[in-house]
């Protein structure tokens, strides 16, 4: 096992000097002038020389990626052209929203996909209408989901708001639902959940749908098993059955698409952000894109793509404990 876990690191740690290599060309040859962006346009071409110094962009490329690589690995991913503060420091600002609704967004829809496995596998009547349901939303886009929640819940019923978080963010951890919880606010809670409802709806549809089809798969064939017969003949409750010998051995498959839905969710968020002017990275994505921002972008990309080979790296070490064969 320890092996296993090394290696899988090693391999994540390799993924992740990769995709540096390929943010970094790819900053290298997008169109448009950094230092022009980072003096403005009206500036001298002393003040853009000067910039391109001060940036470190007239150096050779090898050893402008060394010194990227560098100060990546020390935090420092540059200093934002469009706020003019370091991009460590705005990531920091914007991450817990995302974090926030990424989270509650896995969850949603790791329990829409249980029920739909369970409803599907168990036969359970009356259930037939919520997977039509699911699997219909399932079609549209994030953004469509979460367009079509803002005129049906907010313009027509007004049962929920339409965009941002709802209250202040300047907390100490900036998780509305944490901080509200560890102060007593239950109004804060109440604002902020019902603030998360619909872009949370719109981001874990999909996933769920994912989830849902593998695991109910896993359950009915593991529904056929010996061991799952003779836990029966024993008497076992059905329930025990369910939970002790079924769920857990329907698992191994659907961990691993329960890792990469969750990688696709902090993919997916960048759109969800923007229809609801959620304040999260995907938001100030979008604003540092028309500005040609390109420390803001780089640092962005860095951090979805390096959430995403964690994630699937620690998915992979999960269905090892889960399934020791997978080591051997």
């Amino acid at each position: 096992m320890i092996r296993f876990v090394l290696w899988r690191t090693g391999a994540a740690a390799v993924l992740l000097v990769v995709l540096s290599a390929l943010v970094f060309v790819l900053q290298q040859i997008s169109p448009g002038d950094p230092a022009r962006a980072y003096v403005g346009g009206n500036a001298s071409p002393a003040a853009v020389a000067a910039a391109h110094h001060r940036l470190g962009l007239d150096r050779p490329w090898p050893q402008r990626y060394v010194r990227y690589l560098w100060h990546a690995l020390h935090g420092d991913l540059g200093i934002s052209l469009r706020t003019h503060r370091p991009v460590t420091t705005d990531l920091g600002q914007f991450l817990p929203a995302t974090a926030e609704l990424v989270l509650f967004s896995f969850v949603l829809a790791l329990l829409l996909a249980l029920l739909f496995a369970l409803s599907g596998a168990l036969r359970w009547p009356g259930t037939g209408l919520y997977r039509g349901v699911l699997l219909l939303a399932g079609t549209a886009p994030a953004f469509l989901l979460g367009l079509g929640g803002i005129v049906l819940f907010y313009g027509h019923l007004h049962w929920l708001p339409e965009a941002g978080r709802g209250v202040d963010t300047s907390s100490p951890t900036g998780f509305v639902l944490l901080d509200s919880l560890l102060h007593g606010d239950t109004g804060a809670f109440t604002d902020g959940l019902r603030h998360l409802l619909l872009p949370g709806l719109a981001l874990a549809v999909a996933p769920a749908i994912s989830i849902g089809r593998i695991l109910r798969a896993g359950l009915e064939r593991t529904f056929g098993a010996d061991y799952v017969r003779t836990a029966r003949s024993k008497g076992i409750r059905e329930v025990q059955v369910l939970w002790r010998h079924v769920v857990r051995n329907s698992l191994d498959a659907t961990l691993s698409m329960a890792g990469l839905q969750l990688g696709f969710m902090f993919a997916g968020v960048v759109i969800v952000e923007n229809v609801f002017t959620w304040p999260g990275i995907g938001y100030y994505l979008a604003q540092s894109i028309p500005q040609s921002d390109f420390p803001a972008i780089a640092g962005v990309t860095l951090l979805l793509g390096g959430v995403y080979i964690v994630v699937n790296a620690v998915v992979d070490v999960l269905q090892a404990v889960a399934d020791p064969r997978l080591t051997v």
